[in-house]
């Protein structure tokens, strides 16, 4: 499996987040994993809740109270992480992507198939939100807490170990 760091300086109104990096795990889950009830098992077991099953909007859009994990469980897709003049991304059933508060994403093409699990940490909801950031968005991005638990790996995963270190 390769993990990716992915740090994003505002862009066009989306503010992502100025001290985390969204974190790609390309390959994460076996194909006897990637299930959706499988990925719900897991994020479940590792403490995230507010599972939900469907795709990624096609319009530019972040979360300033939650960070939120995308398992991709069942296709590909084109992404663009970080708004506007963020990464574009190709994703495949398999594919764990964690967003830290903030930071923008949206769909720009799928293949029919296209699945994805998602989740937030303990006490985290999603509110979606469109731009452009205001200082009320940034001071609440910076307040969400960091996840005691990576929602694939646990204690060791990179959510922890990263996220502590980036915070440290």
């Amino acid at each position: 499996m390769h993990i990716e760091e992915l740090m994003f300086a505002e862009s066009g109104g989306v503010p992502n987040n100025p001290h985390l990096p969204a974190l790609v795990y390309h390959g994460a889950l076996d194909a006897g994993e990637n299930n959706a009830a499988g990925i719900e098992d897991r994020f479940h077991a590792n403490g995230w809740r507010g599972m939900w099953r469907d795709g990624v909007f096609d319009f530019q859009h972040y979360h300033t109270r939650a960070h939120e994990v995308l398992a991709i469980a069942r296709g590909k897709a084109r992404l663009l992480i970080g708004g506007p003049t963020g990464k574009e991304l190709e994703v495949a059933a398999g594919d764990v992507i964690v967003l830290p508060a903030g930071t923008g994403h949206r769909r720009i093409t799928a293949s029919a198939d296209f699945l994805v699990i998602g989740g937030y940490p303990p006490g985290q909801h999603a509110d979606i939100q469109r731009g452009p950031a205001t200082d009320a968005d940034r001071e609440a991005i910076a307040s969400v807490p960091l996840p005691q638990l990576d929602p694939v790996f646990g204690i060791e995963g990179p959510v922890v170990t990263r996220w502590q270190r980036t915070a440290s």
